[in-house]
């Protein structure tokens, strides 16, 4: 773990403007351009909040979270509007790339949340815990769907939503979602709720926070324990299944299994209860082992190992087929952090650990460069060339992996005085009465 992150930091540090550096090369250089996107500038300062816990005694990764917090306070904050922009120049100012320039997303925002509470629990600074709050009350009062619940995803500078019937046209790369709820922007919002209600017992944090858990667990997730995708607003359900083969190919984006969603999701739900200190949630638990059974029989690689990036229910059959066979670097980090969460609450099941210990071979053998550093974007076993992409983008940097390896060292470590194992014994006696 620590070795992975000191080929992180403090590379990714940008001492001249503040935040974080986004794009690396694979020989772990600087590219040329440096975009500041709310979601990794968030994600890393996570990572190392906790990663200054992990380690216990070492405050170079609260410094490099503390200088994180600075740039979203001052640059990623709007300070007319409220809310975090969805992505500035690596100044801080005005960017086009991927078309978002000056929109907000509700994805987005719920991770600056995640990580201010994080670096709140860690810090005690009421000034972060004030930034997180008020991203809180804006995130309720520009996105929340008060009609049908759940939260709506795009929206303008000035905080309100749009879809295809507004005067406001975007340019954005996620055009294709417009107009929908989905469980993306659902499982991390739940997410970030959840660190939130660990530092702040707010009653309308709690309330959120359940009906986020209820909703995804009873709506989203579908009676074969695979999440739905995209939904309409009033929560019915993005298929393509009976549309033409042109069509439904077109439209994979927002209709397909995502395995490694599906067991992410099992583990933000299990965390979500915990964190609610729910009694005796079966249901919960439930609903998250159907989630991570059903990656386990339809998602895996029988041949080499790793969980395949999607799958679809074809129409006419039962089963679900794979259809896109990569194997993404964060699907393969989620599957060894709920695999051996599942090893531990359902010790009598012995195919937890053995799937475990072969999820660890693969990512060992194809995921983890031994001669760089760090992990792959993908498994060469079905991307080769990931051997000389990014080692970072926007979307790639430490969290999955953090989490997934720090959360798998204390779990494996034992200490019942740590969180995560307090949260494995709780859930183990849960389970003896499934």
């Amino acid at each position: 773990m620590d070795g992975i992150l000191k080929k992180w930091y403090p590379l990714v540090i940008d001492k001249k403007h503040g935040g974080y550096f986004t794009n690396i090369t694979f020989d772990w250089k600087l590219a040329p351009q440096q975009e500041k996107m709310i979601v990794s500038q968030a994600r890393h300062i996570w990572t190392l909040s906790k990663a200054s816990e992990f380690f216990g005694d070492l405050q170079e990764y609260e410094l490099m979270a503390r200088h994180g917090f600075n740039f979203l306070k001052n640059y990623m904050w709007d300070k007319e509007y409220g809310g975090f922009f969805q992505i500035r120049s690596r100044e801080g100012g005005l960017l086009d790339v991927s078309g978002w320039r000056e929109e907000k997303r509700a994805y987005g925002n719920a991770f600056a949340v995640y990580a201010l509470a994080a670096l709140f629990a860690k810090t005690q600074d009421d000034e972060v815990l004030n930034l997180a709050r008020t991203a809180f009350h804006w995130i309720e009062e520009h996105c929340y769907d008060s009609k049908n619940k759940g939260y709506f995803q795009f929206l303008m500078r000035n905080g309100k939503p749009f879809d295809h019937s507004s005067e406001y046209q975007t340019k954005a790369h996620d055009a294709n979602e417009l107009g929908y709820k989905g469980q993306n922007s659902s499982i991390h919002l739940l997410e970030a709720f959840t660190e939130l209600y660990h530092v702040w017992k707010y009653p309308l944090v709690q309330t959120r926070l359940q009906e986020l858990l209820e909703l995804i667990r009873d709506t989203q997730v579908s009676q074969q324990g695979y999440l739905q995708l995209f939904f309409h607003n009033d929560w019915t359900p993005v298929s393509f299944r009976n549309s033409s083969k042109e069509e439904r190919e077109a439209n994979y984006g927002l209709d397909r299994v995502s395995f490694g969603h599906d067991y992410e999701t099992a583990f933000l739900m299990l965390e979500a209860s915990y964190a609610l200190q729910l009694k005796d949630d079966k249901r919960t638990l439930a609903v998250a082992k159907r989630m991570l059974d059903h990656a386990m029989k339809y998602g895996w690689d029988e041949h080499v190992g790793g969980f395949y990036d999607g799958g679809y229910y074809l129409p006419g059959d039962d089963y679900c087929s794979i259809i896109k066979g990569t194997k993404n670097w964060w699907a393969q980090a989620e599957g060894l952090n709920a695999l051996l969460l599942f090893s531990k609450i359902f010790p009598q099941e012995t195919q937890y650990a053995d799937y475990f210990l072969r999820q660890w071979e693969y990512v060992q053998s194809f995921i983890i460069d031994s001669q760089g550093g760090d992990w792959f974007e993908g498994g060469i076993d079905k991307e080769p060339h990931f051997r000389t992409g990014p080692k970072s983008h926007m979307w790639k940097c430490t969290y999955h992996t953090g989490r997934a390896l720090m959360n798998c060292i204390t779990i494996l470590q034992g200490d019942s005085s740590k969180g995560i194992n307090e949260f494995v014994e709780h859930w183990r006696k849960t389970a003896e009465h499934l």
